[in-house]
């Protein structure tokens, strides 16, 4: 009798046949492109990862989601799986139709038949989901700021998986998985779920695991979306290749999950074994804080450490999984050995290198210790981290009209040209209306996708090693932060708050704009007619009243002198 774990699993694709009139028939229906959270979610509902889910969430099902973590027909899954859309294209979708599904390159991907269409409401979401309506929470930012006001239900019907270029033969669906222990014999497997690069403390802590509960081990990282900030999965899968020759080879197998993750702590913790459940997996281990987004805004852990263990302890036999405690192994140093931290001889020297520390040394370029580390990961780790003096960055100033950014820019342009080793670029709010955005008015819609621009091209130089200097007024909390996360995928951002207030800007207005906009000549002109939204957390604000532009430039050079990105 084969074991539950290894019998195939149910998929949302049609046959090859039927995709292939599906194809032709959806030339004529309305088109969604989906974002790449959305491709995620999508492949996991048609190749069984997220089964029993036979779609995107009806508004019943979403309510007993978010309410108690249930389906409509009491079945347990903890998190909500919707179709965001704006509100031009929801206009144009009514229940009871087709939509086509496509990704950004407008390959199609499903058909939708819609069911449900409804405005949610997310601040209720953010608090049942995440615990808090706290922005701090990058999913519950990206819910209120990125995510459409509309969300659509209904049953997929899957054409064709999405296109992956990169690391093929480690995809593997539910079933191929189960398919691969099958043929193996493994009845046994634990997953280790993982978002970080391995160093020799998760080495010895999935051997044990997996010593524990007397089963194979399936390397199971995410490589779909993870938190801003994160090693991009590149460097991480290279480093886990790196690493996969110290695991017995007939024992061990690394496969990858292309899953959005939304650091929900303990309600993910809960959809991630139900996920790896489906993967053909007995056995799972939750970490001391499974899934934490970091720090709320008041500066504290969002979710107790233990929060996720609770909770997966709770529900595991309903999931039919197994949790393995994960252990926090420490070094200890007269042992020249891992141990939990639990079991530590008394009076030993325990060392320990936290991942904050990790970033440090690589971008100091500091010595990594061969006790913490692999040589090959931290050779991997260095080639995509380079010490920070080496690395590209961006500077982006914001503040009032007048207030002094774009001297200061220039100013710093000149400086950091003198001294040389990088590339500058200055993208100046005016220079980049004229080249970039010239299309755009000053609505609040179109003033964000300037500010998007110029973050885009800011990541671009960042990401190739450039020193990247923005100069616009940037009004808007939501559309700062999005562009600092989309730079810090690949370099330090660094804010400088020009303080300066409005009455001295308004006595500088050499453009006489200030005056213009007191007439109400000029709508929607930040400051008098629309609100400027502070930083509450700059690297550095100044306020150019009464000083030299010299200094205040030399100033921003002292932070990034402070920073490691320059050298002294």
């Amino acid at each position: 009798m084969s074991a539950p774990n290894l019998v195939p699993i149910p998929e949302l694709y049609v046959s090859y046949d039927s995709a292939q009139k599906l194809k032709v028939e959806a030339g004529d229906l309305v088109s969604w492109d989906l974002t790449p959270r959305q491709v995620c979610d999508l492949e996991l509902l048609m190749n069984g990862g997220f089964y029993p889910l036979k779609g995107f969430l009806t508004e019943a099902d979403y309510d007993g989601v978010v309410e108690n973590m249930r389906l409509a027909d009491g079945t347990l899954w903890p998190m909500p799986i919707t179709l965001d859309v704006n509100e031009d294209f929801a206009a144009k979708v009514e229940p009871g139709q087709d939509i086509a599904l496509r990704d950004q390159e407008g390959v199609i991907l499903a058909i939708l038949s819609v069911t449900d269409k409804w405005e949610p409401n997310k601040a209720r979401e953010a608090e049942k989901v995440f615990g808090a309506d706290d922005l701090a929470h990058p999913a519950v930012n990206y819910l209120h700021h990125t995510a459409g006001k509309i969300y659509l239900g209904g049953p997929i019907t899957g054409i064709q998986q999405p296109i992956h270029y990169d690391f093929k033969a480690r995809r593997d669906t539910p079933n191929e998985l189960r398919a691969y222990f099958r043929k193996l014999g493994w009845r046994r497997v634990v997953a280790f779920q993982t978002r970080n690069p391995l160093h020799r403390a998760h080495q010895e802590l999935t051997f044990r695991a997996a010593r524990e509960a007397q089963a194979n081990l399936l390397i199971h990282p995410v490589v779909g979306m993870t938190k801003p900030g994160d090693v991009d999965h590149f460097t991480r899968v290279r480093c886990y290749e790196a690493v996969l020759d110290k695991y017995p080879a007939a024992t061990t197998h690394l496969s990858l999950l292309n899953l959005a993750m939304r650091m929900a702590g303990p309600r993910e913790a809960l959809w991630h074994c139900i996920i790896r459940k489906n993967h053909g997996l007995t056995h799972f281990i939750v970490g001391r804080d499974h899934a934490g987004p970091g720090k709320n805004s008041a500066g504290e852990d969002f979710y107790d450490p233990y929060a996720a263990q609770d909770m997966v302890r709770q529900y595991q036999d309903e999931v039919g999984i197994e949790m393995v405690d994960f252990k926090h192994m420490v070094y200890v140093e007269e042992k020249a050995q891992y141990y939990p931290v639990d079991e530590v001889p008394e009076g030993s020297t325990v060392l320990n290198i936290s991942g904050t520390e990790l970033r440090r040394r690589l971008r100091e370029g500091l010595e990594i210790p061969e006790w913490f580390s692999f040589p090959e990961v931290v050779k991997e780790l260095r080639r995509t981290s380079p010490p920070r003096a080496q690395q590209g960055f961006t500077v982006f100033f914001t503040g009032f009209s007048g207030s002094g950014k774009s001297t200061i820019a220039n100013a710093l342009m000149v400086k950091l040209m003198e001294m040389g080793g990088r590339p500058v670029t200055l993208l100046d709010g005016d220079v980049v209306r004229k080249h970039l955005s010239s299309e755009l008015g000053f609505s609040k819609e179109h003033r964000d996708i300037n500010i998007r621009r110029i973050g885009y091209v800011a990541s671009e130089i960042t990401k190739n090693g450039g020193i990247a200097i923005c100069a616009p007024i940037a009004p808007y909390t939501a559309t700062r932060r999005s562009v600092r996360e989309m730079i810090e995928a690949y370099g330090a951002f660094v804010e400088v708050h020009v303080a300066t207030s409005i009455e001295e800007c308004e006595k500088r207005d050499r453009k006489g704009l200030y005056k213009l906009a007191r007439e109400g000549k000029i709508k929607e002109f930040t400051g008098i007619s629309d609100p400027y939204e502070e930083p509450a957390n700059p690297e550095l604000r100044l306020d150019t009243a009464g000083l030299e532009v010299d200094h205040c430039a030399h100033q921003v050079l002292l932070k990034l002198e402070s920073m490691g990105l320059i050298k002294a």
